[in-house]
């Protein structure tokens, strides 16, 4: 078995839980794609998948590269299926069933419906900022996401701020801790208690939101019975919702800020013409993804570059490294909100049946924060020196993003 393309072979090191990761994980993909394009990490014994063509295969091969064993690196690596079903950790036929219930929430119809309701809370927060300067991420995208999708499970207002918490010391990862503390296991717990609790009112007292939707459900299991969701599947169903509807967003509209702040002009192009918004999104979620990879597990032996993947092997699928891919994009390397989207799958949100489950929603609450954005501070400057990165679980974006609005 050929193991080229390792981290000593290759000269190249690769340390998803390093602190130079965490900073700029973008410094490292480049070297990936052109010498290890199946890199072997022997420190942490995982294999990472880094151009374009490969990763998007990869995702659409769930046969291969199973989502069965669970989200991160830890709990791959343990080969064990996770306690708590999520979406995300299921593969087809149970994933099928999961699915379903996730197109009747989003669809284009339920989500126009909806638009009222983000811009309020949209306004809510950005009209209790500072009008000549405060941070974008601390004072505005932290709240309102979680906000968003907590209203929509159906969560009391006095809990929801309090999941965001939870959802950040979950993914919380100090450089080099590979697994999830035990503050971070408590944390998912509080989450997936919450939502039981509130599956128990709601069957009790059913109400318009999407955990009296989910109890009423009738779903056809792959043996053709149709029964009920048991109250763990909507609760593991609801904490994976309301942790990606938070996080993502809350980094998109940092990075948004940050990216444009380097690039005044395209910041200009979408304030003059707000048709740009949208592509304007794209092209942020392609530059500058907040989620860096995906792990799944290898179910064979697979052959890529001369490199074989054993079974049984963790897999980085870098998604946001194929984005930047030049054998994909052209001048991948230049942030342009007006480039061709055609000439490549931008996997800002994953691919194939394990694609973002929220990504509609993403984007619709994407658009609204950016143009009110444009409205509040149509010119700005960042503080840079008050910038910090977050250190998270496969998860890349800002944490503090200081801005003073120029009048």
């Amino acid at each position: 078995m050929t193991v080229a393309g390792s981290d000593q072979d290759a000269g190249v090191e690769f340390d998803p839980f390093s602190a130079e990761f965490y900073d700029d994980p973008h410094a490292i993909y480049p070297r990936l794609r052109r010498a290890a394009p199946v890199y072997y990490s022997r420190r942490h014994d995982f294999y990472a998948l880094s151009r374009h063509a490969d990763v998007a295969a990869a995702y659409k091969d769930w046969e291969t590269f199973s989502s069965a064993y669970g989200e991160d690196l830890g709990m791959v690596r343990r080969g064990e299926n996770p306690p708590a079903k999520m979406i995300i950790s299921i593969d087809p036929p149970e994933h099928r069933v999961m699915r379903s219930l996730v197109n009747r929430v989003f669809t284009p119809r339920a989500l126009s419906g909806l638009e009222g309701m983000i811009t309020a809370t949209i306004d809510r927060f950005l009209g209790a900022v500072d009008a000549d300067g405060f941070d974008v991420v601390q004072d505005f995208s932290v709240y309102f996401p979680v906000e968003v999708i907590t209203q929509m499970l159906g969560v009391p207002e006095e809990h929801r701020q309090q999941i965001r918490l939870w959802i950040d010391e979950s993914l919380h990862r100090e450089p080099g801790q590979i697994d999830i503390s035990e503050k971070g296991q408590q944390a998912l717990a509080n989450i997936f208690m919450l939502y039981y609790d509130l599956i128990k009112q709601r069957r009790a007292d059913p109400r318009d939101d999407m955990i009296s939707a989910l109890i009423a459900a009738e779903v056809e299991r792959e043996d053709g019975q149709r029964t009920r969701l048991k109250g763990s599947e909507i609760a593991a169903f609801a904490t994976l919702l309301g942790g990606a509807g938070a996080e993502t967003v809350t980094k998109l509209i940092g990075s948004a800020v940050v990216v444009f702040a380097r690039h005044p002009d395209q910041w200009r192009a979408i304030r003059d013409d707000r048709d740009k918004v949208p592509a304007a999104i794209e092209e942020v979620l392609r530059f500058d993804s907040p989620v860096q990879y995906n792990v799944r597990r290898c179910m064979r032996d697979v052959t890529l570059h001369g490199v074989t993947i054993p079974e049984g092997s963790p897999v980085f699928l870098l998604g946001a490294s194929a984005n930047r891919d030049p054998d994909a994009w052209t001048d991948p390397d230049t942030f342009d909100i007006d480039r061709d989207r055609t000439e490549a799958q931008n996997l800002g949100f994953g691919y194939g049946i394990h694609s973002c489950l929220g990504a509609a929603l993403a984007r619709l609450e994407s658009r609204i924060a950016l143009n009110r954005l444009l409205d509040l501070m149509p010119e700005y400057e960042v503080q840079w020196d008050g910038c910090r990165k977050v250190s998270m679980q496969n998860v890349s974006g800002w944490s503090h993003v200081p801005v003073r609005i120029q009048r």
